[in-house]
């Protein structure tokens, strides 16, 4: 016979201030099978835990259920807690009397009249539960981590460091991301190359990463502890083993000279031009060139080769071809980081029509020591050093019209540092931002911004730019300046545009090779904001940096070490232990119709043979591969012979639920 023990959370005054919270425990003792109900200002603290546990003790309780918050609050919570008085952890089951009733009522005997059913359905259900045991998955302990950026390498540097393999894929032919093109960084305007630069070089000689650049993950098949990652590695036509990076074939290449090449660099943005075989810029890890076959004279019409002929080392090689790898993984990190909206979007701020118009990121390279102008700000039209230049902020982001509503984050915090630096290179400049408000929520942020303004001169109009347009050979920018309530006309040498950040394109696709959830701009979801912010509804793979939403570095490294926390922890055991809420099949009354197949999201529907004793082949049924399967329930909710059932969720749970609505 069932002896349920109910408690009823106040969760100090979520619930209390509009739930009855000592009547709903009064009600739950009434109801057929519960021995023992109560109610505690706070069940998840140490007292109200011991509370349960002293309960299920004296009263011999078969079933908790705690009235309380979210189960994806506190679920593993009280399932621990139970665990400890020795009752399964399965035979405890949480009603959301919080989200799901005080939070979305106002009127006090509504809102407590609906706590009593929530508690009735799942003392209900719990009587139906059974004593399940958790899953044990073997582990893979080698991680992949996807995206060669800060986020990517701070991951895998400290996966390796905690003594695990890692496998590093990066998209481009170097590591480093956009951290790489920065000239400093806020708020201490850090060398971006100086702090950058040694952990590029730490990854590449780590004896425990292999890494994998000029290359893309091209399908992930398996499940947490057991990933098989398929990575197409690109062809450079140059032999990595043999090339010393000497950059005689970069010197040499006819398609390079600066006057005659045609080819824009893709890491200054366009700012300047390359040859067609390259390194992306003086310190790439690999220093190792890459072939750019679209522009290359040799993949075009066979006529030219100089660059094999001058190589001192023999390492171009025209006939090397993409090689396709397998690695098996137990964990995945992705980090693959952001870019940042063009300025030709916004047309009425002359983005795409002015050479003068610039992005941010463009601006960075014309900062950088390394950059198109050896760190001279100079303008892109003329090469003339500019005496006025314009910050516009939220250009692009925050507007519905251009389709990014959201907050980019870190573009006050780096306009600021752009004045700051303009006249760090131009003592005589004049710098000004339009800003619709400034956001600056970081350790030494704000006064990083009023630095800015205050030692720096950089002149703040709050106001949007209304018009921009040229004359006389300058940009004349029209706003207002709302404070002063004056309408403001300067006539700017170089306009600079913080453009909106987004995700990376193609964001999307390798959200659905991961099986991994992504909002309508691309950034890719974690599992819960609060609790799992690294974490995501696809058991071992995990997020770092800005794929998620637009993030600072400090923000960003400390995002990829936790990403990697998680990793370390996963790799402490070598069998993983799992919920066993999945799905099971009937094997006996399957009819292979494997409409459950079609609808997994999670590809845990895998094909199973019956044969009788001869070895004769009687039928194919589904089979549900435990350490894939979510959870989710959708195959048991299509099944047309009803043979698949979710544990936790079964039938008779479910039915004697619906069967308690309106008792």
């Amino acid at each position: 016979m069932a002896r349920v023990g109910v408690f009823i959370c106040h969760c100090g005054e979520n619930i209390a201030r509009t739930v009855d919270c000592a009547r709903v425990a009064e009600y739950a003792a009434t109801l057929p099978g519960v021995a023992h109900a109560v109610d505690y200002r706070y069940m998840c603290s140490d007292p109200g835990q011991r509370l349960i546990e002293t309960a299920i003790r004296e009263h011999g309780l078969t079933g908790v259920v705690v009235a309380s918050c979210s189960p994806h609050m506190h679920e593993v919570t009280f399932r621990r807690t139970v665990a400890r008085a020795g009752l399964n952890p399965f035979l405890c089951e949480m009603a959301n009397i919080r989200e799901q009733c005080s939070w979305v009522h106002e009127d006090r005997e509504a809102a407590t009249a609906k706590a009593c059913e929530l508690v009735r359905l799942m003392v209900e259900k719990v009587k139906w539960n059974t004593a399940l045991e958790p899953i044990h998955v073997p582990v893979t302990r080698k991680a992949l981590v996807i995206g060669g950026g800060i986020a990517g390498i701070q991951a895998a540097l400290d996966i390796a460091n905690g003594g695990r393999e890692v496998i590093l894929v990066e998209k481009g032919p170097s590591i480093g991301g956009h951290m790489a093109q920065l000239s400093e960084t806020f708020p201490t305007l850090d060398c971006s190359q100086c702090i950058m630069t040694p952990r590029m070089v730490e990854v590449k000689n780590h004896p425990n990463i292999t890494l994998y650049t000029y290359a893309e993950v091209e399908k992930v098949d398996g499940y947490i502890g057991n990933f098989a990652v398929t990575i197409r590695k690109k062809a450079r036509c140059v032999d990595e083993a043999l090339c010393t990076g000497c950059g005689e074939c970069q010197s040499k290449c006819p398609q390079g000279k600066l006057k005659t090449s045609v080819i824009p660099n893709e890491f200054d943005l366009g700012l300047s031009r390359r040859p067609a075989i390259y390194v992306p810029f003086p310190q790439a890890v690999p220093n190792v060139p890459v072939i750019d076959k679209e522009h290359c004279r040799y993949f075009q019409d066979g006529k030219c080769g100089v660059c094999q002929k001058v190589c001192p080392a023999k390492a171009v090689d025209f006939t090397q071809t993409d090689q396709v790898v397998t690695e098996q993984v137990g964990a995945i990190v992705v980090a693959t980081g952001y870019d940042v909206m063009s300025s030709g979007e916004y047309g009425e701020y002359g983005g795409g029509r002015y050479p003068d118009v610039i992005d941010g990121l463009q601006f960075e390279r014309l900062l950088s020591a390394s950059g198109p102008t050896g760190g001279e700000v100079k303008r892109p039209s003329d090469g003339k050093v500019p005496e006025t230049v314009v910050f516009i902020a939220c250009a692009g982001s925050r507007d519905r019209s251009h389709g990014v509503p959201y907050c980019s984050k870190i573009c006050c915090m780096y306009t600021a540092k752009h004045a700051m630096l303009y006249k760090h290179k131009v003592h005589h400049g004049q710098a000004y931002v339009f800003y619709m408000d400034i956001r600056a929520g970081g350790k030494n942020y704000d006064e990083f911004v009023r630095r800015a303004i205050e030692e720096e001169g950089a002149v703040y109009l709050r106001g949007r730019v209304s018009r921009l347009y040229q004359k006389d050979g300058q940009l004349i920018v029209k706003g207002a300046d709302t404070l002063s309530g004056q309408p403001v006309e300067i006539a700017a040498d170089l306009v600079v545009l913080a453009t909106a950040i987004q995700a990376r394109p193609g964001s999307d696709a390798l959200a659905q090779m991961l099986k991994v959830p992504y909002d309508g701009y691309g950034f890719l979801s974690e599992a819960h904001p609060k609790l799992r912010p690294v974490e995501t509804n696809s058991a071992g793979v995990y997020l770092a940096g800005a794929c998620q939403a637009p993030k600072d570095i400090p923000e960003t490294v400390a995002q990829a070490s936790a990403a990697a926390s998680k990793v370390l922890g996963l790799f402490s055991m070598e069998q993983m232990e799992r919920e066993p809420t999945v799905s099971v099949v009937n094997e006996r009354t399957c009819i292979g119709c494997f409409d459950c197949e079609r609808v997994c999201p999670f590809g845990a529907i895998e094909h199973r043979e019956i044969r009788d004793r001869r070895g004769n082949l009687l039928k194919v049924v589904s089979h549900v591969n435990e350490g894939v399967c979510a959870g989710c329930g959708a195959c048991a909710t299509t099944c047309r012979s009803g043979s698949i059932e979710l544990r936790g969720y079964t039938d008779e749970q479910v039915f004697a639920q619906i069967a308690a609505v309106g008792v």
